[in-house]
Protein backbone atom coordinates (compact mmCIF):
# COMPACT_ATOMS: atom_id res chain seq x y z
CA UNK A 1 0.00 0.00 0.00
CA UNK A 2 1.44 3.17 -1.02
CA UNK A 3 0.93 6.89 1.44
CA UNK A 4 -0.37 9.69 -0.04
CA UNK A 5 0.99 11.98 2.25
CA UNK A 6 4.66 11.18 3.13
CA UNK A 7 6.21 12.91 5.98
CA UNK A 8 8.12 16.03 5.21
CA UNK A 9 11.67 15.87 5.30
CA UNK A 10 13.53 18.42 7.62
CA UNK A 11 16.14 20.77 6.20
CA UNK A 12 19.13 19.90 7.78
CA UNK A 13 22.24 22.66 7.93
CA UNK A 14 23.96 22.03 4.35
CA UNK A 15 27.20 20.21 4.49
CA UNK A 16 29.36 21.40 1.59
CA UNK A 17 31.90 23.30 4.48
CA UNK A 18 32.25 20.36 6.77
CA UNK A 19 34.28 21.22 9.71
CA UNK A 20 38.48 20.44 9.20
CA UNK A 21 39.11 16.90 10.60
CA UNK A 22 42.79 17.51 10.54
CA UNK A 23 43.55 18.07 14.62
CA UNK A 24 42.27 15.76 17.04
CA UNK A 25 38.64 17.16 17.96
CA UNK A 26 36.07 14.53 18.51
CA UNK A 27 33.63 14.22 15.37
CA UNK A 28 31.07 12.92 17.87
CA UNK A 29 28.63 15.71 18.42
CA UNK A 30 27.77 16.83 15.12
CA UNK A 31 26.34 20.15 14.43
CA UNK A 32 22.69 20.74 15.55
CA UNK A 33 19.95 20.55 12.74
CA UNK A 34 17.16 22.18 14.64
CA UNK A 35 16.15 25.18 12.82
CA UNK A 36 16.45 26.95 15.79
CA UNK A 37 18.45 29.72 14.21
CA UNK A 38 16.97 33.05 12.91
CA UNK A 39 16.43 33.01 9.41
CA UNK A 40 17.21 36.71 8.89
CA UNK A 41 20.78 36.10 7.70
CA UNK A 42 20.79 33.73 4.91
CA UNK A 43 23.50 31.91 3.58
CA UNK A 44 24.31 31.99 -0.39
CA UNK A 45 23.14 28.99 -2.14
CA UNK A 46 27.07 28.34 -3.47
CA UNK A 47 30.42 28.06 -1.21
CA UNK A 48 29.24 29.93 1.49
CA UNK A 49 32.31 31.50 3.64
CA UNK A 50 32.82 30.35 7.28
CA UNK A 51 31.87 33.40 9.44
CA UNK A 52 33.11 34.08 12.98
CA UNK A 53 33.54 36.80 15.43
CA UNK A 54 36.03 37.90 17.64
CA UNK A 55 35.37 37.52 21.67
CA UNK A 56 37.72 40.94 21.48
CA UNK A 57 34.75 42.74 20.54
CA UNK A 58 32.55 40.61 22.89
CA UNK A 59 34.48 41.42 26.38
CA UNK A 60 31.49 43.18 28.00
CA UNK A 61 29.13 39.43 27.84
CA UNK A 62 29.96 36.48 29.68
CA UNK A 63 32.12 33.71 27.24
CA UNK A 64 28.96 31.97 27.35
CA UNK A 65 26.61 34.11 26.91
CA UNK A 66 29.36 35.29 24.11
CA UNK A 67 29.06 32.13 21.97
CA UNK A 68 25.17 31.72 23.07
CA UNK A 69 24.86 34.65 20.87
CA UNK A 70 26.92 33.78 17.77
CA UNK A 71 25.32 30.80 17.56
CA UNK A 72 21.66 31.85 17.56
CA UNK A 73 22.71 34.76 15.16
CA UNK A 74 23.93 31.96 12.64
CA UNK A 75 27.82 32.69 13.02
CA UNK A 76 29.92 29.82 11.93
CA UNK A 77 32.42 30.46 14.72
CA UNK A 78 34.28 32.48 17.36
CA UNK A 79 37.85 33.92 17.29
CA UNK A 80 38.94 33.34 21.00
CA UNK A 81 41.10 35.85 22.54
CA UNK A 82 42.95 34.34 25.62
CA UNK A 83 42.10 36.87 28.21
CA UNK A 84 41.24 37.66 31.65
CA UNK A 85 37.85 37.37 31.12
CA UNK A 86 37.44 34.76 28.45
CA UNK A 87 39.62 31.18 29.28
CA UNK A 88 42.43 33.38 31.29
CA UNK A 89 45.57 31.42 29.83
CA UNK A 90 47.04 31.87 33.56
CA UNK A 91 44.39 31.01 35.43
CA UNK A 92 44.59 27.42 37.26
CA UNK A 93 42.39 24.40 36.30
CA UNK A 94 43.41 25.19 32.30
CA UNK A 95 43.13 22.01 30.70
CA UNK A 96 39.15 21.37 32.72
CA UNK A 97 38.14 24.54 32.07
CA UNK A 98 39.50 23.82 27.77
CA UNK A 99 37.63 20.89 27.72
CA UNK A 100 33.76 22.44 28.96
CA UNK A 101 34.53 24.92 26.25
CA UNK A 102 35.34 22.41 23.93
CA UNK A 103 31.94 20.15 24.39
CA UNK A 104 29.91 23.99 24.75
CA UNK A 105 31.29 24.44 21.01
CA UNK A 106 30.50 21.49 19.86
CA UNK A 107 27.08 21.77 21.27
CA UNK A 108 26.42 25.03 19.71
CA UNK A 109 28.48 23.83 16.08
CA UNK A 110 30.62 26.62 16.73
CA UNK A 111 34.51 25.85 14.83
CA UNK A 112 36.85 28.22 16.85
CA UNK A 113 40.45 29.85 15.79
CA UNK A 114 42.48 30.82 19.03
CA UNK A 115 43.92 34.48 19.14
CA UNK A 116 46.55 35.74 21.37
CA UNK A 117 46.41 39.81 21.39
CA UNK A 118 45.08 40.16 24.52
CA UNK A 119 46.40 43.34 25.48
CA UNK A 120 47.44 43.16 29.23
CA UNK A 121 47.35 39.49 29.81
CA UNK A 122 51.06 39.35 30.55
CA UNK A 123 51.89 42.45 32.09
CA UNK A 124 49.41 44.77 33.75
CA UNK A 125 50.75 48.13 33.15
CA UNK A 126 52.18 47.35 29.62
CA UNK A 127 50.09 46.79 26.39
CA UNK A 128 50.91 43.56 24.49
CA UNK A 129 54.48 43.41 26.86
CA UNK A 130 56.51 41.28 26.80
CA UNK A 131 57.19 40.59 23.28
CA UNK A 132 59.04 38.24 21.17
CA UNK A 133 60.99 40.76 20.01
CA UNK A 134 62.15 41.54 23.86
CA UNK A 135 65.83 42.17 25.26
CA UNK A 136 65.37 40.20 28.02
CA UNK A 137 65.44 36.43 27.09
CA UNK A 138 63.61 35.81 30.67
CA UNK A 139 60.79 38.46 29.42
CA UNK A 140 60.34 36.30 25.58
CA UNK A 141 59.99 33.53 27.22
CA UNK A 142 57.01 34.52 28.99
CA UNK A 143 55.42 35.25 25.70
CA UNK A 144 56.56 31.93 24.24
CA UNK A 145 55.29 30.29 27.23
CA UNK A 146 52.07 31.92 26.33
CA UNK A 147 51.48 30.78 22.51
CA UNK A 148 52.76 27.39 23.07
CA UNK A 149 50.17 27.41 26.04
CA UNK A 150 48.03 28.81 22.92
CA UNK A 151 49.06 26.18 20.93
CA UNK A 152 47.62 23.13 23.87
CA UNK A 153 44.69 25.33 24.31
CA UNK A 154 43.90 25.08 20.20
CA UNK A 155 44.76 21.57 20.01
CA UNK A 156 42.21 20.83 22.84
CA UNK A 157 39.42 22.91 20.88
CA UNK A 158 39.86 21.44 17.18
CA UNK A 159 41.09 24.78 16.38
CA UNK A 160 41.42 26.08 13.07
CA UNK A 161 44.31 27.88 13.51
CA UNK A 162 46.28 30.16 16.56
CA UNK A 163 47.31 33.53 15.96
CA UNK A 164 50.28 35.53 17.35
CA UNK A 165 52.03 38.71 16.23
CA UNK A 166 55.91 39.51 16.09
CA UNK A 167 55.65 42.87 18.24
CA UNK A 168 57.09 46.47 18.61
CA UNK A 169 60.93 46.58 17.39
CA UNK A 170 62.54 47.99 20.70
CA UNK A 171 63.88 51.09 20.75
CA UNK A 172 67.71 50.72 20.26
CA UNK A 173 67.51 47.12 18.78
CA UNK A 174 69.29 46.82 14.92
CA UNK A 175 66.36 45.73 12.40
CA UNK A 176 69.02 42.73 11.70
CA UNK A 177 68.96 41.18 15.35
CA UNK A 178 65.21 41.66 15.67
CA UNK A 179 64.47 39.60 12.78
CA UNK A 180 67.16 37.04 14.67
CA UNK A 181 65.30 37.44 18.02
CA UNK A 182 62.28 37.12 16.09
CA UNK A 183 62.89 33.36 14.41
CA UNK A 184 64.83 32.30 17.10
CA UNK A 185 61.81 32.79 20.18
CA UNK A 186 59.29 30.86 17.34
CA UNK A 187 60.58 28.23 16.57
CA UNK A 188 60.10 26.37 19.95
CA UNK A 189 56.20 27.86 19.36
CA UNK A 190 56.46 26.02 16.01
CA UNK A 191 57.28 23.18 17.00
CA UNK A 192 54.60 22.53 19.44
CA UNK A 193 52.41 23.63 16.22
CA UNK A 194 53.65 21.16 14.40
CA UNK A 195 53.18 17.99 16.48
CA UNK A 196 49.46 19.20 17.58
CA UNK A 197 49.01 19.74 14.17
CA UNK A 198 47.32 23.20 14.22
CA UNK A 199 48.74 25.97 11.98
CA UNK A 200 50.51 29.01 14.15
CA UNK A 201 49.31 31.70 11.47
CA UNK A 202 51.58 35.17 12.22
CA UNK A 203 49.64 38.55 11.46
CA UNK A 204 51.21 41.22 10.31
CA UNK A 205 49.99 44.24 12.20
CA UNK A 206 50.85 47.94 11.20
CA UNK A 207 53.62 49.49 13.34
CA UNK A 208 55.00 46.10 14.59
CA UNK A 209 58.20 45.03 12.98
CA UNK A 210 56.29 42.08 11.13
CA UNK A 211 53.96 44.83 9.57
CA UNK A 212 52.72 43.68 5.92
CA UNK A 213 52.99 40.68 3.87
CA UNK A 214 56.80 41.46 2.10
CA UNK A 215 57.54 40.86 6.42
CA UNK A 216 55.73 37.90 6.52
CA UNK A 217 57.94 36.04 3.84
CA UNK A 218 60.73 37.73 5.89
CA UNK A 219 60.11 35.66 8.15
CA UNK A 220 59.83 32.45 6.38
CA UNK A 221 63.16 33.27 5.00
CA UNK A 222 64.77 33.91 7.93
CA UNK A 223 63.23 30.66 9.62
CA UNK A 224 64.99 28.54 6.44
CA UNK A 225 67.99 30.42 6.88
CA UNK A 226 68.12 29.10 10.57
CA UNK A 227 67.01 25.81 9.44
CA UNK A 228 69.70 25.54 7.22
CA UNK A 229 71.94 26.19 9.48
CA UNK A 230 71.56 24.11 12.22
CA UNK A 231 70.61 20.97 9.99
CA UNK A 232 73.70 18.23 8.92
CA UNK A 233 74.27 17.30 5.60
CA UNK A 234 72.86 20.46 3.97
CA UNK A 235 75.12 22.87 1.70
CA UNK A 236 76.39 26.28 3.52
CA UNK A 237 74.04 29.35 3.70
CA UNK A 238 75.44 32.49 4.03
CA UNK A 239 74.32 34.40 7.10
CA UNK A 240 73.08 37.40 5.56
CA UNK A 241 71.41 38.41 8.80
CA UNK A 242 73.17 41.81 8.67
CA UNK A 243 71.73 42.68 5.55
CA UNK A 244 69.11 45.04 5.10
CA UNK A 245 67.63 44.14 2.30
CA UNK A 246 68.53 40.25 2.23
CA UNK A 247 64.91 38.79 2.51
CA UNK A 248 62.53 42.04 1.69
CA UNK A 249 64.06 42.99 -1.66
CA UNK A 250 61.28 41.96 -4.57
CA UNK A 251 62.55 39.08 -6.96
CA UNK A 252 61.65 37.72 -10.41
CA UNK A 253 58.60 35.62 -8.74
CA UNK A 254 56.45 38.31 -7.95
CA UNK A 255 56.70 37.36 -4.00
CA UNK A 256 59.06 39.75 -2.16
CA UNK A 257 62.07 37.78 -0.82
CA UNK A 258 60.73 34.30 -1.98
CA UNK A 259 62.96 32.15 -3.94
CA UNK A 260 61.72 31.17 -7.60
CA UNK A 261 59.87 27.79 -5.83
CA UNK A 262 56.24 28.04 -3.81
CA UNK A 263 58.30 27.54 -0.15
CA UNK A 264 61.74 28.48 0.85
CA UNK A 265 63.32 25.39 0.73
CA UNK A 266 63.38 24.39 4.91
CA UNK A 267 60.93 27.48 5.41
CA UNK A 268 58.11 25.96 7.89
CA UNK A 269 54.99 24.53 5.67
CA UNK A 270 51.81 26.77 5.59
CA UNK A 271 50.21 24.13 7.70
CA UNK A 272 52.73 24.67 10.65
CA UNK A 273 53.50 28.32 9.73
CA UNK A 274 50.96 30.02 8.40
CA UNK A 275 49.35 33.59 7.67
CA UNK A 276 46.27 35.88 9.76
CA UNK A 277 45.43 38.18 7.19
CA UNK A 278 43.44 41.07 8.36
CA UNK A 279 41.76 42.81 5.76
CA UNK A 280 41.72 46.51 7.46
CA UNK A 281 45.25 46.15 7.32
CA UNK A 282 45.81 45.39 3.79
CA UNK A 283 43.73 48.45 2.97
CA UNK A 284 45.55 50.58 5.97
CA UNK A 285 49.16 50.07 4.50
CA UNK A 286 49.26 47.59 1.93
CA UNK A 287 50.54 48.69 -1.72
CA UNK A 288 48.00 46.76 -3.28
CA UNK A 289 44.19 46.59 -2.51
CA UNK A 290 42.80 43.71 0.20
CA UNK A 291 41.32 41.34 -2.59
CA UNK A 292 45.17 41.66 -5.09
CA UNK A 293 46.11 40.86 -1.04
CA UNK A 294 44.23 38.05 -0.31
CA UNK A 295 45.23 36.16 -3.73
CA UNK A 296 48.73 36.97 -3.10
CA UNK A 297 48.46 35.36 0.17
CA UNK A 298 46.63 32.36 -0.42
CA UNK A 299 49.15 29.48 -0.43
CA UNK A 300 49.94 30.20 2.65
CA UNK A 301 46.21 32.22 4.48
CA UNK A 302 44.74 30.39 7.30
CA UNK A 303 43.17 32.71 9.44
CA UNK A 304 41.42 35.56 8.27
CA UNK A 305 40.06 38.63 10.35
CA UNK A 306 38.12 40.75 8.42
CA UNK A 307 36.71 44.85 9.71
CA UNK A 308 36.07 48.50 7.82
CA UNK A 309 39.10 50.85 7.63
CA UNK A 310 40.54 53.82 5.77
CA UNK A 311 43.64 54.47 4.02
CA UNK A 312 46.93 55.30 6.19
CA UNK A 313 44.82 55.16 8.97
CA UNK A 314 44.82 51.77 11.82
CA UNK A 315 41.50 52.26 13.12
CA UNK A 316 39.22 49.24 13.08
CA UNK A 317 35.93 50.43 11.95
CA UNK A 318 32.36 48.62 11.92
CA UNK A 319 31.61 48.05 8.19
CA UNK A 320 30.37 50.72 5.64
CA UNK A 321 32.52 53.13 7.92
CA UNK A 322 35.59 52.76 5.97
CA UNK A 323 36.53 52.72 2.19
CA UNK A 324 37.15 48.89 1.50
CA UNK A 325 34.77 47.10 -1.27
CA UNK A 326 33.96 43.79 0.24
CA UNK A 327 32.33 41.94 -2.86
CA UNK A 328 35.60 41.45 -5.00
CA UNK A 329 37.47 40.87 -0.75
CA UNK A 330 34.68 37.96 -0.29
CA UNK A 331 35.21 37.25 -4.15
CA UNK A 332 38.99 36.44 -3.89
CA UNK A 333 38.37 34.14 -0.59
CA UNK A 334 36.27 32.00 -2.14
CA UNK A 335 38.23 31.96 -5.64
CA UNK A 336 41.56 30.71 -3.81
CA UNK A 337 39.74 27.94 -2.17
CA UNK A 338 40.24 29.67 1.61
CA UNK A 339 38.51 26.96 3.93
CA UNK A 340 39.41 28.59 7.37
CA UNK A 341 37.21 31.22 9.49
CA UNK A 342 36.60 34.87 8.57
CA UNK A 343 36.59 36.79 11.86
CA UNK A 344 35.17 39.99 12.16
CA UNK A 345 37.65 42.28 14.60
CA UNK A 346 36.32 45.40 16.16
CA UNK A 347 38.13 44.92 19.60
CA UNK A 348 37.18 48.46 20.82
CA UNK A 349 33.60 48.39 20.15
CA UNK A 350 32.21 45.72 22.78
CA UNK A 351 30.03 48.63 24.09
CA UNK A 352 27.98 47.79 20.84
CA UNK A 353 28.88 44.11 20.43
CA UNK A 354 25.91 42.17 20.41
CA UNK A 355 24.42 44.94 17.75
CA UNK A 356 27.36 44.52 15.71
CA UNK A 357 27.81 40.74 15.89
CA UNK A 358 23.90 41.01 14.45
CA UNK A 359 24.66 43.82 11.66
CA UNK A 360 27.89 42.34 10.44
CA UNK A 361 26.60 39.27 10.02
CA UNK A 362 23.93 40.99 7.85
CA UNK A 363 26.56 43.04 5.85
CA UNK A 364 28.25 39.78 5.26
CA UNK A 365 26.04 37.64 3.97
CA UNK A 366 24.81 40.31 1.66
CA UNK A 367 28.07 41.04 0.16
CA UNK A 368 29.00 37.47 -0.40
CA UNK A 369 25.88 37.31 -2.43
CA UNK A 370 26.98 40.26 -4.84
CA UNK A 371 27.49 38.90 -8.03
CA UNK A 372 31.59 38.59 -9.04
CA UNK A 373 31.64 41.22 -11.89
CA UNK A 374 29.82 44.03 -9.77
CA UNK A 375 30.83 47.90 -10.24
CA UNK A 376 32.85 48.56 -7.34
CA UNK A 377 31.23 50.55 -4.93
CA UNK A 378 33.78 51.99 -2.96
CA UNK A 379 37.01 53.84 -4.21
CA UNK A 380 39.51 52.60 -5.34
CA UNK A 381 42.66 51.87 -3.48
CA UNK A 382 45.34 54.53 -3.84
CA UNK A 383 48.87 54.60 -3.81
CA UNK A 384 50.80 53.85 -0.78
CA UNK A 385 50.99 56.71 1.57
CA UNK A 386 54.11 58.36 1.89
CA UNK A 387 53.73 59.20 5.55
CA UNK A 388 53.30 56.73 8.65
CA UNK A 389 50.51 54.71 9.21
CA UNK A 390 48.39 57.18 12.21
CA UNK A 391 47.30 55.29 14.83
CA UNK A 392 44.24 56.96 16.36
CA UNK A 393 43.89 57.60 19.84
CA UNK A 394 42.06 55.52 22.29
CA UNK A 395 38.49 56.71 23.44
CA UNK A 396 36.03 55.21 25.47
CA UNK A 397 32.82 56.29 23.93
CA UNK A 398 29.27 55.67 25.84
CA UNK A 399 27.30 52.89 25.23
CA UNK A 400 24.45 53.95 22.30
CA UNK A 401 21.13 54.25 22.83
CA UNK A 402 20.07 53.22 19.61
CA UNK A 403 21.94 52.31 16.35
CA UNK A 404 25.57 52.47 17.24
CA UNK A 405 27.61 55.02 15.52
CA UNK A 406 31.36 54.11 14.64
CA UNK A 407 33.64 55.37 17.83
CA UNK A 408 36.70 56.68 17.64
CA UNK A 409 38.66 53.67 18.73
CA UNK A 410 42.17 52.99 18.57
CA UNK A 411 44.54 50.77 16.95
CA UNK A 412 43.93 47.30 17.16
CA UNK A 413 47.01 46.50 19.16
Amino acid sequence: MTTTNPRPTTNPRPTTNPRPTTNSRPTTNPRPTTNSRPTTNPRPATNPLRLAYGTNGLTDLRLTDALALLADLGYDGVALTLDHMHLDPLAPDLPSRTARLARRLDALGLAAAVETGARYVLDPRRKHHPSLLDPDPDARAARVGLLRTAVRVGADLGATAVHCFSGVRPTGTPESTAWQRLAGALAPVLDAAATARVPLTVEPEPGHLLSDLTGFHRLRAALAGAHARTTPNRPAVPDTAGAPDAFGAPDESGIPGEPDTPDALGAPPADVLGLTLDIGHCQCSESDPPAACVRAAAPWLRHVQIEDMRRGVHEHLPFGAGEIDFPPVLAALRDTGYQGLVSVELPRHSHAGPYLARTSLSFLRAAESVHLSHEPSRPTHPSRPTEAVRHSEPACPAAPLGPPTPSAGGPRC
